[in-house]
């Protein structure tokens, strides 16, 4: 059974560096409003939430990492916070 992570992104503090999208396009795209979009997300609160599989994980740990604000948080099953 693949393990399943947990992508948490605070969109309000987004500052469109789109670094992400360039790391990721799968699952980050450029909004009209000049701030990145999680594709398939759900909303909770001020955060937007995802979950991926460890086949997806170095992809996104890379977007996470490339993001110059910090808004990309992934967390695993435990809630344990990788990155």
């Amino acid at each position: 059974m693949r393990k399943k992570y947990r992508v948490e992104y605070t969109r309000g503090e987004c500052i469109g560096a789109f670094a992400c999208v360039a790391v990721l396009p799968k699952y980050w795209e450029v909004a009209q409003d000049g701030k990145a979009n999680l594709i398939g997300c759900k909303k909770d609160g001020d955060k937007y939430i995802i979950e991926i599989d460890e086949s997806e994980l170095e992809q996104m740990k890379l977007s996470a990492e490339s993001c110059p604000v910090n808004v990309i948080h992934i967390y695993d099953e435990d809630g344990n916070k990788i990155i």
